[in-house]
């Protein structure tokens, strides 16, 4: 019950702070109920006077609210069909240019991660140059040579400060799952522990360079893609060095015309070059927004900020490269069956009628440019299929969406009048000519025969743990299955403690939404 109040009062603080820098001056409150309405002219209310516009508002209100509601800026940034231009524009100040963390703090980190004095690792060392939510750079020079680094160090705190937060998301998802059943589908609680792994693993800067070590031996032969490499003896859990890049940011579309390079090359290369990863990979950037990219003087795209990635297995790709197919061949049964068979749709519907509602969210967009695809309505439209057939989220597929949609929309923002589905087709053909046509059936045949020996090896051990667990449910049959008191007991209180929690929840946010504090 202590933890459900501390969480509660977390969450009303989010509400207390947007309301007050004033970043609910972004609702359009006309397609609002009465009462959200009435809850958001409440909160209104206690806006600061003398604030800025709309998104300037939601920008501060998310970076006082710390590193997981900047990341959650981040992504609206790279939306301007969602949020709209100015709002989208406003944002990008939350990618790499938060407010640094001392100079003092930074050199004591390096010290204590290397045993050292500063001058021990580096010849040189810079003030920050870059600060995002997680982390800040320095450029530095190291002892054996005249080539220049990027020095990636942890925010102090930060581990902390993003363990509070995702206990409060927990919750909140814990909350939807038990109180509202429509959202069960969605996997609330799912999603946000594949987002708290995530998040684990980008607090430790070893584990993103051996990300990014990965991500160059995969990509070491595309002639328009790369990453920086790793210097191994200058990292650790909390300091990362790398190559310098000397590249134009992509968010820098000024700077980018000024150097000659072709936008709409880019654009495509940013597309193909996700899809690639994924498909042809299985690994790929899960946090493509325009602060991690960057263009190099040879016009190659360069990716750096390898803290957050996302893997799919073989399954995961051929459904992405069926759909991608259906789509850009208009072939809307073959998409719905490839749905069916990979159990992402209940077999109690049709494939036929799922068949039409793909058809809906294809034909409009099918053969428009960038610019003329409303993606806001895109996103409403296939919320409300999914509820339609029960589609459950899956958490596999959480960072691959996450992704497509950002990467979208930095390719939206390089090229507007960018064509998508022809842009992906060389990619999502190759692989498939690849992957199933008769080399790939093949290679698969040699899979399957290698699981079968590998199953067959393992049969004898099989069989006799089988032996164990069958003696074991026949007696437990034959003689009852018991609990002891103890265990009774702590049940009982665990239920109890569940059902108060419950109840204290449900009254501790109708007053919260009375306040129009969420």
């Amino acid at each position: 019950m202590i933890s459900s109040l501390i969480h509660l009062a977390r969450l009303s603080r989010v509400g207390f702070v947007l309301a007050r820098e004033g970043a609910l001056g972004l609702i359009d409150t006309a397609e609002l109920p009465p009462a959200g309405r009435l809850a958001i002219r409440l909160a209104r209310v206690i806006e600061r006077p003398g604030l800025g516009g709309g998104a300037e508002r939601l920008a501060a209100a998310l970076t006082r609210l710390g590193p997981s509601y900047v990341k959650f800026g981040q992504f609206l940034a790279t939306r301007p069909d969602v949020v709209g231009a100015r709002t989208a524009h406003d944002l990008e100040s939350l990618q790499d240019k938060m407010p640094p963390f001392e100079q003092e703090k930074a050199v004591r980190i390096v010290e204590n991660a290397f045993g050292g004095e500063l001058r021990t690792v580096f010849a040189e060392f810079s003030l920050p140059i870059a600060a995002a939510s997680i982390a800040q750079v320095h450029r530095a020079r190291l002892l054996s040579g005249d080539v220049d680094v990027a020095v990636k160090i942890l925010r102090p705190g930060v581990r902390e400060r993003f363990a509070r937060d995702l206990g409060a998301m927990r919750f909140a998802a814990r909350l939807f799952h038990r109180l509202l059943p429509d959202t069960r589908r969605l996997r609330p609680v799912e999603v946000v522990e594949t987002l708290a792994r995530s998040v684990t693993m980008e607090m430790d800067l070893r584990l993103e360079a051996a990300a990014l070590s990965e991500m160059g031996e995969n990509t070491r032969d595309d002639a328009d893609f790369r990453v920086p490499k790793v210097e191994w003896d200058a990292t650790a859990r909390e300091v990362m060095t790398s190559e310098w890049v000397h590249g134009i940011p992509l968010s820098d579309i000024p700077a980018i015309d000024a150097a000659g390079h072709d936008r709409t090359a880019l654009a495509k290369t940013v597309i193909q070059s996700f899809l690639r990863h994924a498909l042809r990979d299985g690994f790929f950037h899960a946090d493509m927004h325009p602060g991690n990219l960057f263009v190099d003087p040879q016009g190659r795209l360069v990716a750096v900020d390898c803290g957050i990635m996302g893997r799919l297995g073989r399954a995961e790709r051929r459904f992405l490269a069926e759909i991608l197919l259906g789509f850009i061949t208009r072939d809307y049964r073959r998409t719905a069956q490839v749905h069916f068979d990979a159990g992402y749709v209940p077999d109690y519907h049709s494939v036929a009628d799922f068949a039409q509602a793909i058809r809906a969210i294809g034909e409009p967009i099918h053969n428009r440019r960038a610019d003329e695809i409303s993606m806001a309505k895109l996103l409403t439209l296939l919320f409300e299929i999914t509820a339609l057939f029960d589609m459950a989220t899956r958490t596999e597929l959480v960072m691959l969406q996450k992704t497509m949609v950002v990467v979208e929309g930095v390719a939206r923002k390089l090229d507007p009048q960018l064509d998508i589905w022809g842009t992906a087709e060389p990619v999502v053909r190759e692989w498939i000519g690849h992957n199933l046509g008769p080399r790939g059936l093949l290679a698969e045949a040699g899979r399957g025969a290698q699981d079968v020996g590998g199953v067959i090896a393992r049969l004898p051990a099989l069989l006799a743990r089988g032996e164990k667990m069958f003696m074991r449910l026949e007696k437990a049959s034959a003689e009852g299955f018991t609990l002891s008191p103890a265990s009774t007991e702590s049940i009982g209180k665990a239920e109890a403690r569940g059902n108060r929690g419950a109840t204290l929840a449900l009254w501790a946010i109708a007053l919260l939404l009375l306040l129009g504090l969420l």
